[in-house]
């Protein structure tokens, strides 16, 4: 059951992340989703060691990107080079081809190179030249980036920031939080002895089972109302693309899949709008000029589109 395996995945990781609950679960829902996540945060809340405590328990493949202005997309991609014992050409592969992939400071790397990330967390393959190489699965993207240090940096354009399926923040621990961390890592550092507690096998078949929750008529309508009302707000730019909405539809059935339910229910959707929806949203500049910000005017827009009443 996945509810099970996800508690036994959420135990696991408990041991080295402390007190980011929502967080682990979030990561687990893209995850299951076969989406990609954008960790904003500022330095020091432990974004790299969720990334390596997750790959860690799931046994999976990890590596790390530290994203600069003078990285290239054949540093990320990889290259084909001349063997001259074999007489032909040889690919050598990058760091992109792990199951999990850590872009560290993604915001830091020029536009081009961001963008040798869009084919990999679209389609799960990557295009060297004329050759097409597939991903190994599942293939998790958790990218980072610094809110508040602008200066060198280059943002991110829509079409790579709709290839996020969810942008989620980590925030500071509380001070009995911060204390446990001491503790915790007072002696050793826990991520070196954490063992695997579900194998990548196990999450490919979670991902085929998450398709099967149930999602009622009324629910899926209420979906679609949802980012369809983003397109016409008069505060709204851009709106909430289709993509957006299949975000929205497969994180509500894997939160209700985690949750122990086996179908969906208008409050899944409601707590996952902000973490697939936000990011999408561009606001008017008068919007913005009087200190509006996208989640505001989605919680706007989702108080306003009717709930369905009974979805069972």
């Amino acid at each position: 059951m996945i509810s099970a395996t996800a508690a036994r995945l959420r135990q696991n990781i408990q041991k080295v992340i402390v007190g980011k609950d929502e967080v682990i679960d979030l990561a687990l829902i893209a995850l299951l989703c076969e989406g990609h996540l954008l960790l904003e945060d500022v330095p020091g809340t432990g974004k790299t060691t969720l990334a390596k405590t997750v790959a860690r328990s799931l046994d999976c493949s990890f590596q790390r990107i530290q994203f600069t202005p003078d990285l290239l997309p054949s540093d990320v991609t990889g290259i084909y080079f001349y063997n001259q014992r074999e007489q032909e050409f040889v690919f050598r592969s990058g760091p992109i081809f792990s199951q999990i992939l850590l872009a560290d400071e993604i915001n830091r790397a020029t536009p081009r190179t961001q963008s040798s990330l869009l084919e990999a967390m679209q389609e799960r393959q990557v295009t060297v030249d004329i050759a097409t190489h597939p991903l190994p699965r599942p293939f998790l993207v958790m990218a980072t980036q610094n809110p508040i240090e602008l200066e060198g940096t280059f943002p991110l354009p829509e079409a790579q920031l709709d290839r996020f399926l969810m942008r989620i923040k980590i925030g500071y621990p509380d001070e009995n939080q911060e204390n446990d961390i001491l503790l915790r890592f007072e002696r050793q550092d826990p991520l070196e002895t954490l063992e695997p507690v579900v194998q990548p096998e196990e999450i490919l078949e979670m991902q085929q089972q998450i398709r099967q929750v149930r999602v009622e008529e009324s629910v899926r309508n209420y979906v679609v109302n949802v980012c369809r009302t983003t397109r016409n707000h008069p505060d709204i730019e851009l709106g909430a693309s289709p993509r957006a909405t299949m975000g929205l539809y497969r994180t509500a059935q894997a939160l209700a899949a985690v949750r122990g339910r086996e179908f969906v229910i208008p409050d899944d959707v409601k707590e996952m709008a902000p973490y697939v929806l936000t990011h999408r949203l561009i606001v008017d500049p008068q919007t913005r000029l009087r200190g509006r910000r996208p989640e505001d005017v989605l919680r706007e827009v989702v108080d306003t589109v009717a709930v369905p009443v009974e979805a069972h």
